[in-house]
C-alpha cells in the first residue's frame, strides 16, 4: 500500500491557511512532502481557530483553578462542583463567520455545536444563552441578519427542548460586515458520572455515531480563520447544515449510554469535524489512531478522504468503547435510529493513519501534530490611553425625562422582547428568571437550589481602553449574578477581535486578557472553558473588541431569589456603592455620550476590584437575610436608567428620585460609574448601616411609588407608559419596516 501523491504547490499551502515558515515545520515532521489529504489536516489542527497560535501564551495566564474547579479548560466543556453529588458544565463559542455567510444556520449550527460539547461530557443541558452583535440598523443587510439568526438560535434550541433563557445584543457599524454570533450552554451532570476525550486502550474500538457525513462545511476551521472579503459570499459552502431533531435523538442516545459502563472517551466533531476529535482524542492519550473511511457513514457518493477528514457535518460524536461493549453499544443507537459504525482502533504507533479504497490515504505523526502547532508571540501595541471627559464638558439635556426615553428607545437599549419571545424560554419547567433581569436563574431539579447564568460584554469600553473593557466585562457578569443573590462561581469567555497580526489588534487581545485575568483573580472566579475568534474584519476593518464573559452562579435557596421589578409603595430606593454625597457621575465611553452628545470618545469608568468585590458580597448577605425586596446593578445608561427599568419591570409601580440640583447632575443621572446597585427596602437605614459596617458606601435615593409616573424631586420626569412604548417598540418597528 503506498500513499497516494498529490501536487502540493505554494498557491495550494497558502488556500489552506499556512504560512511558508509553517509549511517548512510541516515537512520536517513529515519528512516528504504530504499529500492534499495531510495538507488538509495541518491546515485544520493548526488554523488559528483551532490551534490558538495567536492567543494560547496569554490565555495560559488566566487563572483556572479553584478548590470547586473539577475541569478547566482544555476539554469539550469546563467543569464545577456545585455540592450535593453535582456538577454544573458550561461553555460559550462563537459561529461568526458562518452567522454572516448563512444567518440561520450558521447561527443554528453554532447553539448545535455548543449544545454537544456539554452533552458529550455526560451533562443534560439545562440553559441555552447568546450573545450577539450586528451592524448599523441602517446597513441593508443587518434586518435580514437578525432575522436569520435570531430565527436560527430559536429553531434549534426550540425544536431540542432547551430553554433559551438570557442574552444580549447589539449594534455598531464596526460589525457591518462581520456580525458576531456567540451561543452558550449550560449543564448538569452527577460528579462521578463525567465523560473526557482523552483515549486510553490499544485495541479498543473507534465508533462514530449519529448523523452521516456531508460536503457541508469543509474547511469551516479554516474560513474561521480568515478574514472576510469582497468574495465572502462565496464561501457559503463552507456553512454546516443543522438537524436538531437529529441533535435530540443523539443528545438522548448518547446520556442513555453513558448511563451503562461502555464508553472509554467521546469527543465531539466539531471543528474540523473527524480530524480534530480523533487527532485530539488519541493525541490526549499519548496513542495511534487508525481508521478505515471506507466504514464512515457518508449521504453522499464519491466522497474522498479529504473530504471525509475534513467535513463539518453536525450532530456526530466519536467515542472509544470497551471491549465486548459493541453490542450493547450499538442498540442503543439502533434505538433512537442513529448511525453507528465502528470506524477504526486505538494503536501504539504515534500516528493517525487513514485508509480508504485498500490503501493508505495519509499517515502523520500524532504529537509533532499537536505539540508542533505554531505557537506565535506576535508584536502587540499598547492601546493609547483615552482622554477623561469630565460632565462639565458635555451639554446637559433639556429635560431628563426625554433623555431617559431617547437612551431605553435606542437600539443598543430597547427591549429585546422581540427576539426573545421567539425562543422558548419555558420548557423543561425549570426557568425561575428568564430573560429581560439581570441574569437568568433556571431551578436545578429535585432540590431547591438554582443556577444563575448571564453573559457580557461592554466593546466601547474594551475599545477605549482593553484593560479595563476585560476587566469590566468579568465584574459585570459578577453583579448581574449576585444581583439575584446567587454566588458567581466561574466563568466561561469568547473572544471575538480582530486580525491578531496587526500589532494594534493583537495589543487590544492581551489587554483585554490581562484584565479579564485581574479580575478573575479579585473575585475568585476563575475561567474554566472559552473560545477564540480571531480575523473578524473585512477588507481590513475590524470590529469592536468584544471578549464576551459567560457567568455561572449557584443560589442555594431558589425562594431567595430577588428580581428587579419593583414591589411596594413607599418602600425606599438605595444605591449599594455609591456615597451620599455625590452629585457627579462618568460619562465617557458612556451611551448617554454617545446617544445624546453624539460623541465616541473618552475613557471608560474605573474598576476598583475589591470594592467591586465587597459590594457583590453584601448585596448577597441584604438578599439572602430578606432585607431588600428588588435589586438591580446599574450598568448602561446608568442610575436613573436602572431605577427605570425596575419600575418598568414592575409594570404597576413608579418611582420619584432625589436629582441632585447642581450642573452634573445629568451625570449623577446617567453616569456608568462601576460596582454599583440599586436596591429596593423596607428598611433603608438597616441597609445603609450594613453597607457602611462593610466598608461599601450606600445612599437613600428615592422611592418606590404608585402610579404611572417617574418623577424627580416629585416633579414628573416621564409616564410610564409614555416610556414603555418608546422602549418597546424600536425593534418591533425596525423588523417590520423592512417586511
Amino acid at each position: 500500500m503506498t500513499i497516494p501523491s498529490t501536487s502540493i504547490t505554494d498557491a495550494v499551502v497558502a488556500e489552506h491557511g499556512l504560512k511558508p515558515d509553517e509549511y517548512q515545520v510541516l515537512l520536517k515532521i513529515m519528512g516528504r512532502e504530504p499529500n492534499l489529504t495531510e495538507l488538509g489536516i495541518f491546515s485544520v489542527m493548526w488554523s488559528e481557530h483551532c490551534s490558538y497560535k495567536s492567543s494560547k501564551r496569554w490565555l495560559k495566564t488566566l487563572p483556572t483553578e479553584a478548590p470547586h474547579v473539577i475541569q478547566g479548560p482544555g476539554e469539550n466543556a469546563g467543569v464545577i462542583d456545585i455540592g450535593e453529588g453535582l456538577a454544573a458544565i458550561f461553555k460559550i463559542e462563537s459561529h461568526n463567520h458562518p452567522s454572516f455567510i448563512e444567518p440561520y444556520q450558521g447561527a443554528a449550527t453554532g447553539v448545535g455545536g455548543i449544545l454537544r460539547d456539554v452533552f458529550t461530557m455526560g451533562a443534560r443541558p439545562i440553559a441555552n444563552l447568546n450573545a450577539l452583535r450586528f451592524g448599523s440598523p441602517d446597513h441593508p443587510k443587518t434586518r435580514h441578519l437578525i432575522s436569520g439568526v435570531v430565527g436560527g438560535i430559536g429553531g434549534y434550541g426550540n425544536c431540542i427542548g432547551v430553554p433559551t433563557v438570557a442574552g444580549e445584543v447589539n449594534f455598531h457599524p464596526a460589525y457591518d460586515g462581520n456580525i458576531l454570533v456567540n451561543a452558550m450552554t449550560v449543564g448538569l451532570a452527577k460528579t462521578d458520572k463525567i465523560f473526557y476525550s482523552a483515549a486510553a486502550g490499544p485495541g479498543n474500538a473507534v465508533v462514530y455515531v449519529g448523523a452521516k457525513t456531508g460536503r457541508d462545511g469543509i474547511h469551516g476551521a479554516t474560513m474561521a480563520s480568515k478574514e472576510f472579503d469582497e468574495d465572502s459570499e462565496e464561501k457559503r459552502p463552507t456553512v454546516q447544515v443543522g438537524d436538531p431533531f437529529t441533535e435530540k435523538l443523539l443528545l438522548e442516545a448518547c446520556l442513555e449510554l453513558m448511563a451503562k459502563d461502555c464508553i472509554v472517551a467521546i469527543q465531539d466533531m466539531g471543528a474540523a469535524g473527524l480530524t480534530s476529535s480523533s487527532v485530539e482524542m488519541a493525541g490526549k492519550g499519548g496513542l495511534g489512531i487508525e481508521l478505515d473511511l471506507d466504514k464512515v457513514p457518508v449521504r453522499e457518493t464519491g466522497m474522498t478522504a479529504y473530504e471525509i477528514m475534513l467535513s463539518e457535518s453536525q450532530e456526530r460524536m466519536l467515542m472509544i468503547i470497551k471491549p465486548g461493549t459493541e453490542a450493547e453499544a450499538r442498540a442503543v443507537f439502533d434505538k433512537w435510529d442513529l448511525d453507528f459504525a465502528v470506524i477504526g482502533v486505538l494503536t501504539e504507533t504515534g500516528n493517525i493513519v487513514l485508509k480508504k479504497d485498500g490503501d493508505v490515504q495519509a499517515e502523520i505523526p500524532l504529537d509533532p501534530l499537536v505539540d508542533a502547532a505554531p505557537e506565535y508571540d506576535r508584536p502587540h501595541t499598547p492601546t493609547p490611553p483615552s482622554p477623561m471627559i469630565e460632565t462639565a464638558e458635555i451639554p446637559a439635556p433639556g429635560s431628563l425625562g426625554e433623555a431617559l426615553a431617547t437612551l431605553l428607545s435606542c437600539p443598543d437599549m430597547a427591549s429585546r422582547r422581540w427576539i426573545w419571545e421567539q425562543y422558548d424560554s419555558l420548557v423543561m419547567g425549570d426557568t425561575v428568571i428568564g430573560p429581560g433581569g439581570d441574569a437568568a436563574l433556571v431551578r436545578i431539579q429535585d432540590t431547591k437550589r438554582a443556577l444563575a447564568v448571564t453573559v457580557d460584554c461592554t466593546p466601547r469600553y474594551v475599545v477605549a481602553d482593553p484593560a479595563v473593557g476585560g476587566a469590566q466585562a468579568v465584574a459585570e457578569t459578577w453583579r448581574n449574578i449576585c444581583a439575584t443573590g446567587a454566588k458567581p462561581l466561574a466563568v466561561t469567555n469568547n473572544l471575538n477581535f480582530g486580525n491578531p497580526e496587526r500589532p494594534a489588534i493583537m495589543g487590544q487581545i492581551v489587554g483585554a486578557v490581562q484584565g479579564m485575568g485581574e479580575a478573575c483573580r479579585a473575585l475568585d472566579y476563575p475561567v474554566i472553558s472559552g473560545n477564540v475568534s480571531l480575523y473578524n474584519e473585512t477588507e481590513g476593518k475590524p470590529i469592536l473588541p468584544t471578549p464576551v464573559i459567560g457567568g455561572v452562579g449557584l443560589l442555594e435557596d431558589v425562594a431567595d431569589a430577588c428580581t428587579i421589578a419593583l414591589k411596594s409603595d413607599g418602600n425606599a430606593l438605595v444605591v449599594i456603592g455609591q456615597r451620599s454625597d455625590t452629585v457627579d457621575g462618568w460619562l465617557g465611553a458612556s451611551i448617554y455620550l454617545r446617544e445624546i452628545a453624539g460623541r465616541e470618545a473618552g475613557a471608560p469608568p474605573p474598576l476598583d476590584l475589591v470594592r467591586e468585590r465587597k459590594a457583590g458580597d453584601l448585596i448577597r448577605s441584604l438578599i439572602g437575610n430578606g432585607a431588600v425586596a428588588a435589586c438591580h446593578d446599574i450598568s448602561d445608561g446608568g442610575l436613573l436608567v436602572t431605577v427605570a427599568e425596575m419600575a418598568l419591570a414592575s409594570g404597576k409601580l413608579g418611582a420619584d428620585v432625589a436629582v441632585p440640583s447642581a450642573e452634573t447632575a445629568h451625570g449623577w443621572c446617567f453616569g456608568e460609574d462601576q460596582g454599583r446597585y440599586v436596591v429596593e427596602t423596607a428598611d433603608p437605614d438597616s441597609v445603609i448601616a450594613r453597607s457602611e459596617a462593610a466598608g461599601v458606601p450606600a445612599a437613600r435615593i428615592g422611592q418606590v411609588q404608585a402610579g404611572d409616573q417617574l418623577t424627580g424631586n416629585g416633579v414628573a420626569l416621564i409616564s410610564l407608559s409614555e416610556l414603555k412604548t418608546k422602549h418597546e417598540a424600536w425593534l418591533p418597528a425596525y423588523m417590520a419596516a423592512g417586511a
